[in-house]
């Protein structure tokens, strides 16, 4: 029934499009989301002023092949998901807080310019964060749209799996041969790069995400028996991407990422009679078994191979045996210092990625550390855009949760349920890791992120059988 439903809200473009094959636009358009993807993380995760502007480009050339695709169907084709509206929120807020409704609080003698009057405390910071955020909206529409049927669903899984196998090897390259430089050419003096990324905890969030999905697929044994070699090779290559990091928050979520799947597939399925109850049983058992064999043994090869190639010291920091006594060591004093933000501004925030400008204000280390993020996704949404905006993100994660796990729950399809159950635990693995860093602050994460709720969360249209003539 759930299926029967899921088709009627889909519209009848979709069905068109598997009949008569998509057209050039269409592809043009998934080739687009998968390259804004791929972009963003090779360009140091999109963290630059000028990787910004490109994707905001990309995403405008996004915009305009769909619209182009309208007029040639003549109509305009837009997911009613309901995940869209908290992004709106923010975008909402984001607008209300460069509003000349605050106060200066700087003597106009003291400036040769007119002080800002806007809410946020930071309104350059504001305005790049509300195009990220535009960005960040003309993607998710339109993954939600154009990600509605199975090969396209299959093809997206697989683009990310082998995408992000691809920077997980080449981190681990990195890292063995100990470069000054991504590229030869970025370097970074306030954190350590990993990858193409200037920050090795937030390359473990973008293997995290991606390791839900292989993980995922292997053990629901969604694919072939010929292509469950390559998942393995794709699920150690992030395992150990993640240790070399040295990343604790990245291997507490890769952990919570492994264990949602294997909650997943250790839930009994229905049985459909009594006299099947004991085989149904023993079969459950022996699955239970066979998963938490297989988990065992990926992680002791995980581990085994991280100490084969010398990255001990990485792994006894990742498990907290070792600390280095680095900058976010005193995440307890920005946590203290991102709630004095969020009470003197309770309703919409000091601004949107305003957090670096107004954190001095509230120091009382008095400038010991130059501090732009409160290492805590949640407290820093909550000072950035006070209770509004966190009800966004809270209502954000509702939905997603809601919606997943009734896609999970009801689907028929053995490759549509276990990549929903993949993104929804690479979507889990980055919420936790936002606990004790700032992951999603990277664009890179943001895009795949999204990527991964609309994996979770979009109505799949299923043809139906062709009957063959006699």
């Amino acid at each position: 029934m759930e299926e029967v439903k899921r088709i009627s809200e889909i519209d009848e473009a979709a069905a068109e499009d598997l009949n008569e094959g998509p057209s050039r636009l269409n592809k043009a358009v998934f080739f687009m989301l998968c390259a804004i993807l791929a972009f963003s993380t090779i360009a140091y995760g999109a963290v630059d002023t000028w990787a910004l502007g490109l994707l905001s480009v990309l995403a405008a050339v996004l915009a305009v092949l769909w619209i182009a695709e309208s007029w040639r169907k003549k109509e305009l084709r837009f997911s009613a998901s309901a995940l869209q509206l908290p992004l709106l929120g923010l975008l909402l807020i984001g607008f209300i807080q460069l509003l000349p409704f605050g106060s200066a609080g700087v003597s106009g003698d003291l400036l040769t310019i007119p002080a800002s009057n806007a809410i946020s405390v930071d309104p350059y910071a504001t305005r790049l964060f509300i195009i990220q955020l535009i960005t960040y909206c003309i993607f998710f529409a339109a993954a939600l749209t154009f990600i509605d049927h199975r090969k396209r669903l299959r093809k997206m899984v697989l683009f990310i799996i082998i995408f992000v196998s691809v920077m997980a090897f080449f981190g681990i390259l990195q890292r063995l041969a100990s470069p000054d430089a991504i590229y030869g050419l970025r370097t970074t003096s306030q954190a350590i790069i990993f990858g193409s990324y200037v920050n090795q905890h937030h390359f473990a969030a973008l293997m995290e995400m991606a390791s839900g999905l292989t993980l995922a697929l292997l053990f629901g044994k969604a694919t072939k028996k010929d292509k469950q070699m390559l998942l393995i090779i794709a699920a150690l290559l992030m395992g150990i991407a993640i240790i070399f990091t040295g990343s604790r928050g990245g291997l507490i979520s890769f952990f919570s990422v492994l264990g949602f799947i294997l909650a997943a597939n250790a839930i009994p399925r229905k049985r459909r009679s009594k006299d099947s109850d004991e085989s149904e049983d023993q079969k459950s058992g022996k699955s239970k078994w066979m998963l938490a064999g297989g988990a065992a043994a990926l992680i002791i090869t995980v581990f085994g191979l991280v100490l084969l190639l010398g990255g001990d010291k990485s792994l006894l920091r990742g498990v907290g045996l070792q600390g280095d006594g680095d900058f976010s060591t005193w995440r307890t004093h920005f946590w203290s210092v991102a709630l004095q933000i969020f009470w003197h501004h309770p309703i919409f925030g000091a601004g949107l990625d305003a957090f670096g400008n107004a954190y001095p204000l509230y120091d009382s280390w008095n400038g010991v550390y130059r501090v732009e993020r409160a290492h805590n996704e949640y407290l820093q949404i909550l000072s950035d855009a006070g209770i509004l905006g966190f009800s966004c993100v809270a209502a954000f994660i509702f939905l997603f949760f809601k919606k997943s796990l009734g896609v999970i729950r009801e689907s028929h399809d053995g490759f549509r349920k276990h990549t929903a159950i993949g993104a929804v635990a690479g979507c889990l693995g980055i919420m936790v890791h936002s606990f004790f860093d700032f992951p999603l602050r990277t664009p890179a994460n943001g895009f795949f992120f999204l990527t991964l709720a609309a994996l979770a969360t979009v109505a799949i249209y299923y043809p139906p059988p062709r009957r063959r003539r006699k």
